[in-house]
């Protein structure tokens, strides 16, 4: 692991050599999902107390139209539920509890959490897959809802991103909401097909996989305007790659951990978080 770890310092040494200033904007993961109980308000609360301002999260809806912040489709993995998320009526959903206990977290509670705070970096990953679970007309409610209450969030100099690996929903505030940020998260490297997938569907920022990616395309990405967002961000060694990618932004399911270790030694970094 040292032996990992001192590979890193010295390649995003090299990087540095390149760009001075280089910065990073670095976000908690779904609250920081590998240190916390995951999009719960607990883990937001404790990334921010340790000096997190930026987040990311996951957004579905229920049988009832009721929006929550959850991940999968599926209840298994992190609730003591079961079945189809979609299925479930928001009083179900309410009845449950995450594998440690806390409540599953209402999009309403986040948007209270957030509110009256600022320099905030926020994605909120729409969770439309599989698409028979979301078809246009529920889709088309489910991002207008969001939309509407993302904009009287009250705070200054914050980004609202709005994010999503299905296409459908970022079409859709495209058209009808222009003025809003999007990402479009593609589970594969920059390179020059997403790229060019980037610039067909007219959205500039990019969330795509590490492995795979260059720092020569993600320079050319660049020099075509895209903003590239790396993922995953499981450990210390994931962030010093993506520094050394040249990355604008990283996302980190080690919140705590990362900052703690870049600050001791990476300095010549400079790291949003």
């Amino acid at each position: 692991m040292k032996k990992i770890v001192v590979t890193f310092i010295a390649l995003a040494m090299a990087a540095s050599a390149y760009a001075q200033t280089q910065t990073i904007r670095a976000f908690s993961h779904r609250g920081g999902r590998m240190e916390r109980d995951e999009n719960t308000l607990k883990a937001f609360q404790e990334s921010w107390d340790a000096g997190y301002t930026g987040f990311e999260t996951d957004i579905r809806m229920t049988k009832d139209g009721v929006l929550y912040m959850t991940h999968d489709h599926t209840l298994e993995r992190t609730t003591n539920g079961t079945g189809i998320f979609e299925e479930h009526t928001s009083a179900e959903i309410d009845a449950l509890v995450t594998k440690k206990g806390n409540k599953i977290m209402r999009f309403e509670e986040f948007c209270k959490f957030l509110d009256g705070k600022d320099n905030l970096y926020v994605e909120w990953e729409f969770k439309t897959k599989p698409e028979e679970l979301y078809p246009q007309e529920r889709l088309e409610k489910y991002v207008e809802t969001i939309y509407q209450a993302v904009k009287k969030i009250k705070t200054k100099n914050s980004q609202m991103v709005f994010t999503s690996s299905d296409y459908r929903g970022l079409r859709y505030l495209q058209t009808h909401h222009p003025d809003a940020e999007l990402l479009l998260i593609i589970s594969k490297p920059i390179n020059d097909e997403t790229i060019a997938m980037a610039k067909t569907v007219g959205i500039y920022t990019l969330g795509c996989k590490m492995e795979g990616t260059s720092r020569a395309m993600v320079e050319k990405a660049h020099k075509e305007g895209i903003t590239v967002s790396l993922w995953p961000g499981q450990s210390v060694e994931d962030f010093m790659l993506g520094a050394y990618l040249g990355c604008d932004r990283m996302c980190t399911d080690v919140p705590v951990t990362v900052m703690k270790w870049m600050k001791e030694n990476a300095p010549w970094i400079k790291v949003i978080y």
